[in-house]
């Protein structure tokens, strides 16, 4: 009844002027992109869009600017380039409301490419690693194209559609999209032991990935009876959920599971969350809605930035007027564990860049976009501490800030911002 398609064949149902929508992180089928690809001299205007995906992307080589133009949800590094040579842009977008723009035919998506596990007896596929906006885009996309792999996750949660939903499918074997981190510096794991001392008993804690995050999680062994409801996880839980420091008892929300809408690790993680009850996959509009989020008593979220200045403006989608990433979660996770009862909302980054350059500024630099406002944040915590800035006035997070600052740049900081309000 169900026939699979070579990749190349698949993709003739793209047609020029269409718009594309491919799962995200470490579930973009890379076999279906590479054929989407192929086609660039027979496409035009080709809509490729996507939040930040793993993997090669040759539809983002400006040369095929005529055949495929990039729409980025959230800028991977992938296809960075194609803001400055006028063959990609970038839709700022909350995560838990890009859904909406699916559902709500705000933005129509003509063709949806997914990864999906084998069906199983049923003929129910799992969209394992990265459920997101995903099924937003199933359901309202007019056609859906999809790697079938035996080496995807079967995931518990949202992500389980039905085989007759899929209009064209492929069977390709390939491993999942890793993702490595090297091993935290001596900078992040003082910023991880501050942020651990900040984190209580029985706390849900949200992170991102990153090597900031790994320092945190290492520094949790001790911890008792904590939860995890987060827009995304990677390898650094693994071994607390196998010591039973996350065990998810005194969530508010699904107790007792741990939740994400998309994971990206090595395969250990893969192998791990592989039809394991525990992991509970959502979409992002559940993941990250923050009337959910706030329902988790003493919900953490700790998030980073590109920079901060000393009012408590968070810049954390671009460097001056140059997109580098997205919106993302940032503000869904903040806004909720501040509404959250005994919450913590925290940013966390090295007090300066690998240049010398300080990450804690009197302005924003000029064009920079402000992600999470001043109003929003509670604490900040570089290697030189925590700053609370929650209840203070302008003047008192001044101080909090420029002590938390780099040595090297506190005076200019305090001297620059004085100077400059005036």
């Amino acid at each position: 009844m169900y026939k699979s398609v070579s990749a190349e064949e698949a993709v003739k149902v793209i047609k020029s002027n269409n718009r594309i929508y491919i799962q995200a992180a470490a579930a973009a089928p890379q076999i279906l992109i590479d054929a989407m690809s192929d086609r660039h001299e027979e496409l035009r205007n080709v809509e490729v869009s996507h939040l930040h995906i793993e993997g090669r992307t040759p539809y983002a080589d400006p040369i095929y600017k005529d055949s495929f133009h990039v729409n980025s949800f959230f800028i991977g590094k992938n296809v960075r380039h194609t803001l400055k040579a006028g063959n990609g842009s970038y839709t700022p977008v909350f995560l838990s409301e890009l859904p909406i723009l699916f559902k709500q035919n705000i933005v129509p998506i003509d063709v949806a490419f997914i990864q999906v596990s084998p069906p199983d007896k049923h003929g129910y596929c799992s969209l394992g690693v990265s459920v997101e906006a995903t099924l937003a885009a199933i359901g309202n996309a007019k056609k859906v194209i999809a790697q079938i792999n035996p080496k995807m996750p079967r995931t518990h949660g949202d992500g389980i559609i039905h085989i007759s939903e899929l209009d064209v499918f492929v069977e390709h074997e390939s491993p999942i999209h890793e993702h490595l981190l090297p091993d935290p510096s001596e900078i992040e794991n003082k910023i991880g032991d501050f942020v651990a001392e900040l984190i209580e008993d029985k706390s849900t804690l949200q992170m991102g990935i990153g090597s900031i995050p790994n320092a945190v999680l290492s520094r949790l062994g001790n911890h008792k009876n904590l939860g995890l409801h987060t827009e995304m996880f990677s390898d650094g839980v693994i071994d607390l959920i196998l010591k039973n420091v996350i065990n998810g008892d005194f969530k508010g929300v699904n107790p007792g599971r741990s939740m994400a809408t998309f994971l990206m690790g090595t395969q250990k993680l893969y192998d791990y969350v592989d039809d394991n009850p525990f992991i509970e996959m959502r979409s992002a509009d559940y993941v990250n809605d923050v009337s959910i989020i706030k329902k988790n008593p003493k919900m953490v979220a700790i998030n980073s930035a590109i920079e901060i200045d000393v009012t408590g403006q968070v810049c954390a989608d671009s460097i001056g007027t140059k997109m580098y990433s997205g919106v993302g979660g940032q503000m869904d996770y903040i806004r909720g564990a501040s509404l959250s009862n005994g919450g913590k909302a925290i940013l966390a980054l090295p007090s300066q860049t690998s240049k010398g350059i300080s990450r804690i500024v009197p302005f924003l630099k000029n064009g920079a976009g402000v992600v999470t406002t001043r109003a929003h944040v509670h604490y900040v915590v570089t290697e030189y501490g925590v700053a609370n800035l929650y209840g203070k006035t302008i003047k008192q997070r001044v101080a909090e800030l420029v002590k938390i600052a780099h040595p090297n740049h506190r005076e200019s900081i305090a001297k620059a911002y004085f100077d400059g309000i005036k």
